[in-house]
């Protein structure tokens, strides 16, 4: 299952601790800074729309467009100037806010993720509960050249503009290819297109729709829907077709290559 991948990839993965000092500071943020033997200056803080935020004694703190390493150090000579001596400090995000990304399409659970410094594809696909079983065999990563999160953005055509679409091979992806596993920035949107698909009725066992990959051949179709019921015939298949605008019938020989929208009839054996 793909989401197992997902999940035990994410879980090996470092904890990016490193690219976490390194966010930026954004309005929204929450900010827990802890002052060593000094309680009353530890707290969390909340980044205001201008910025900044309320520190005692320091006053207004200007934060915003600074990474969590300079807001500690900013902090850290705040107080050692005149107010502690050799003050001990972490600064840390509670709560990510002010940057985002988006997962649209098939996933399970769509929508804003909170960027927290360091994220990738396969950590996005698995907060977002991974893709589901109608999901096609790409992602596409739309970058946003203003940082903010595209959302409700049309799903990318081949008239997007590749210097800005990332295109990940999913299959890839789970097979152990991590070179398919792009290193995501503020404001990216991944989209997941739903699979082109082919209609298995008839006398087979589970009959409905299913994603066609390159190459599926009748038999690998008909092996998804449950395969053919005591009462089918494997030498009465039909493979209904539209060509140039018309539907005509096909012999259904099980070697033969399915096309999305093709719909795959399983009749009766005659006795």
């Amino acid at each position: 299952m793909f989401i197992v991948f997902l999940l035990a990839a994410l879980q090996a993965a470092p904890a990016g601790n490193d690219a976490q000092r390194l966010y930026i500071v954004g309005p929204n943020d929450v900010l827990a800074i802890t002052v060593y033997n000094q309680a009353q200056l530890s707290g969390k803080f909340v980044v205001e729309a201008d910025g900044t935020f309320a520190y005692p004694l320091l006053g207004r703190v200007a934060a915003g467009g600074l990474s969590i390493r300079a807001v500690e150090d900013k902090v850290r000579k705040g107080l050692a100037e005149g107010f502690l001596r050799d003050p001990q400090i972490t600064v840390t995000v509670d709560q990510y806010r002010s940057q985002q990304i988006f997962v649209m399409g098939e996933v399970k659970q769509p929508g804003p993720l909170p960027f927290t410094g360091s994220m990738t594809l396969i950590e996005a696909l698995a907060r977002a509960g991974s893709v589901t079983e109608h999901a096609g065999a790409e992602a596409l990563i739309v970058h946003s050249a203003t940082g903010v999160a595209i959302g409700s953005a049309p799903l990318p055509t081949d008239s997007t503009p590749r210097g800005d679409t990332t295109r990940v091979d999913l299959q890839k992806l789970q097979s152990g290819a991590f070179a398919q596993n792009v290193t995501l920035r503020p404001g990216d949107t991944i989209f997941v297109p739903r699979a082109e698909t082919v209609f298995v009725s008839g006398q087979v066992r589970m009959p409905g729709e299913y994603p066609v990959r390159a190459g599926m051949t009748v038999r690998q179709a008909l092996a998804l829907a449950g395969g053919i019921t005591e009462r089918g015939s494997t030498r009465r298949v039909q493979i209904i077709r539209v060509v140039n605008g018309k539907e005509v019938t096909l012999g259904g020989d099980l070697q033969r290559t399915v096309q999305a929208g093709d719909t795959i009839v399983v009749n009766e054996r005659f006795f």
